[in-house]
């Protein structure tokens, strides 16, 4: 299993635009033996000590392995709109693992 974590930053004004690309993202995962486990929008009380910028949306999705992470990342229709993702997105961090 390879476990991802995802800090997601928005740019200001384009939650809409990000929600868009989610709603088709997402069903796609569990085309290619994954599922989304957490998405989370935390709160500003939900932080105890942050020492980074605080992302808009926290992700965990697990793939059965490394080459069904490739085949989701590599999805056709999941490609079309990418467009929306740059929109949207300033930066993320991804965090790549496996469970022991």
């Amino acid at each position: 299993m390879i476990y991802i974590t995802q800090l997601i930053y928005v740019n200001a004004n384009e939650e809409s635009v990000f929600h868009q690309f989610e709603d088709i993202a997402i069903p796609i995962i569990a085309k290619y033996q994954g599922q989304l486990l957490l998405r989370i929008r935390p709160e500003e009380n939900s932080f105890v000590e942050v020492n980074i910028d605080k992302p808009y949306e926290i992700h965990l999705i697990r793939f059965e392995s490394e080459d069904s992470l490739q085949s989701f990342m590599h999805d056709p229709e999941r490609k079309k709109f990418l467009h929306l993702k740059e929109q949207s997105i300033k930066s993320a961090v991804l965090i790549k693992g496996e469970a022991f």
